[in-house]
């Protein structure tokens, strides 16, 4: 009786163990950018929200012209991300969700310059409102920033870049 209580026991751990394993994988935090080169042999860097909120992070307030009042937004520098990719020259390709895009030269990626947005007035973004991802440039910063040209590269709704050198 003994033994087959130990079997019993042995099982249920193995089956609990078992379907652990599937519910933490299946809660796995979904990519929300991906990043590569083109005509690259290197695979893609994918980003979850994690991994963005492991790298540098800059919070600015600034006005937009989407939105009303001054807004805080929080994200990783366009900066960082090149020079994760080793990157210092070309042209970005920013694509949305609905595969709208837009272009972007490396040549912006500059400390003080853009970010990935990832949170808003201290929230995340949700597809509805922009998110999750923004490339927001802190406007109220420069003069440079407040043009139409700069202002048709703020992506939102970014979902993958892709770097043409």
């Amino acid at each position: 009786m003994r033994g087959m209580i130990a079997r019993v026991a042995a099982l249920a751990i193995v089956v609990f163990t078992a379907c652990a394993a599937a519910v933490s994988a299946s809660e796995e935090a979904p990519v929300l950018l991906s990043v590569r080169i083109a005509d690259g042999d290197a695979p893609a860097a994918q980003y979850t929200i994690d991994d963005l909120r492991a790298l540098t992070q800059v919070t600015f307030e600034t006005e937009t012209i989407w939105t009303s009042g001054p807004q805080q937004f929080t994200g990783v520098p366009l900066a960082v991300l090149m020079e994760r990719m080793g990157v210092s020259s070309g042209q970005l390709v920013a694509h949305a969700v609905n595969d709208y895009s837009v272009e972007i030269p490396v040549s912006d990626a500059v400390e003080g310059g853009p970010i990935v947005a990832f949170e808003r007035n201290g929230a995340e973004m949700s597809l509805r409102n922009k998110g999750p991802l923004w490339v927001v440039y802190p406007y109220d910063s420069n003069p440079a920033y407040r043009t139409e040209e700069v202002y048709s590269r703020s992506i939102w709704q970014l979902d993958r870049i892709v770097i043409r050198q």
